[in-house]
């Protein structure tokens, strides 16, 4: 009896390390997407992946909406140029995912050439079968 409940354990402990790895692997990919649609901006491709109560936070403090988010970068007012992010931590709560990471990026806003170093956290959750971001906020790094 008893070797049948640890195998019944083992085997739940099993799906459940796979389920989290795969849905980690599903974010990781979530993340790279926002990255690149961030340099290449698609509005659709962004609408897709932003939830509609995102909350956008940027290094300064500004606040934005999806619609003013997805606008900053359609538009150009907000152009990043390259990004590279390092230093990536995924932790997953059911259908939440909380993100860490570091964000180095060359930018060219107002055709003003820059560069930018933050910390960023980065709230995911799954809706249906996809991952949408629904918080971010960035920290200026020295």
């Amino acid at each position: 009896m008893k070797k049948g409940i640890y195998l019944i354990l083992a085997l739940f402990v099993l799906h459940t390390a796979h389920a989290q790895s795969k849905d980690s692997l599903q974010v990781a990919k979530a993340v790279n997407k926002l990255a690149e649609l961030m340099v290449n901006p698609d509005k659709a491709a962004l609408e897709a992946l932003v939830s509609d109560q995102v909350s956008y936070g940027h290094s300064g403090g500004k606040l934005e909406g999806r619609t003013s988010f997805i606008e900053s970068l359609t538009s150009g007012s907000s152009d990043f140029v390259k990004i590279n992010l390092t230093d990536q931590t995924i932790q997953l709560f059911g259908k939440t995912a909380i993100v860490r990471n570091k964000l180095f990026a060359s930018t060219n806003d107002g055709g003003k050439p820059g560069e930018v170093k933050l910390a960023l956290i980065l709230v995911w959750q799954k809706q249906q079968k996809a991952w949408k971001l629904i918080a971010r906020q960035a920290v200026k790094l020295p």
